[in-house]
């Protein structure tokens, strides 16, 4: 994958049961060749840790644990949505799976969890996962596909990504994440696949994009 342009693709949790959900996973299989890996949200998977939580009062480092088996759990679910795309838990497996032009979804629990250093919260989602896999894998591009409305931030050029923190559409450390990172970091809405129907292409992404 060294000569080729990785894509980290993040694919919100919250696309589940949308109709842009199929046509993003078709998408990304069909013209991924070895270049994308699809980072899963958590969804309702994680939506039931947090109600486990509350009912038996286990702390957060326990709860970051679930949450990201939770990850897994909807990685497996994309996966089984598009024939076309395999899963990788390791950074051998995504580089094998590179070599084998195929389009990934990372199952993050096993090289998050053996990582002492990701804080262990709810502050740090599936967002700025995203980000500490692009920068493990030293990717290109990051990419988040949200449900969100994003044609509010259009305009706003300084300040961008702390707006979209202060309204939860980021987490709390996805700055943190990205910081000082030389790839292009952007967020499109669930709406918005039909821009890379011919393939991934950074001119388009910069096009229609929010760029942060």
């Amino acid at each position: 994958m060294a000569n080729k342009p990785l894509w980290v693709v993040k694919l919100g949790g919250s696309l589940l049961g949308s109709a842009e959900l199929p046509q993003w996973l078709a998408l990304l299989a069909k013209h991924s060749k070895g270049q994308v890996v699809i980072v899963p949200g958590g969804g309702v998977f994680a939506d039931a840790v947090r109600m486990a939580q509350n009912l038996s009062q286990v702390n957060d480092t326990l709860a970051h644990q679930l949450a990201l088996l939770a990850m897994d759990q909807y990685g497996l679910l994309l996966a089984g949505m598009q024939p076309g795309l395999v899963t990788a838990a390791s950074e051998l497996e995504i580089a094998e799976r590179g070599w084998q032009h195929q389009t990934m979804v990372w199952l993050p629990s096993r090289m998050v969890m053996a990582d002492a250093t990701v804080e262990q919260s709810w502050q740090v989602s599936s967002d700025s996962l995203s980000a500490w896999l692009a920068n493990k894998l030293a990717a290109d591009h990051l990419l988040l596909i949200k449900s969100v409305d994003l044609s509010p931030y259009q305009q706003t050029h300084a300040g961008v990504a702390k707006r979209l923190i202060s309204d939860g559409v980021l987490d709390e450390r996805f700055l943190d994440g990205i910081a000082g990172q030389p790839y292009q970091t952007s967020v499109l809405n669930k709406a918005d696949s039909a821009a890379f129907n011919l393939g991934l292409s950074a001119e388009r992404l910069q096009a229609q994009a929010l760029l942060i």
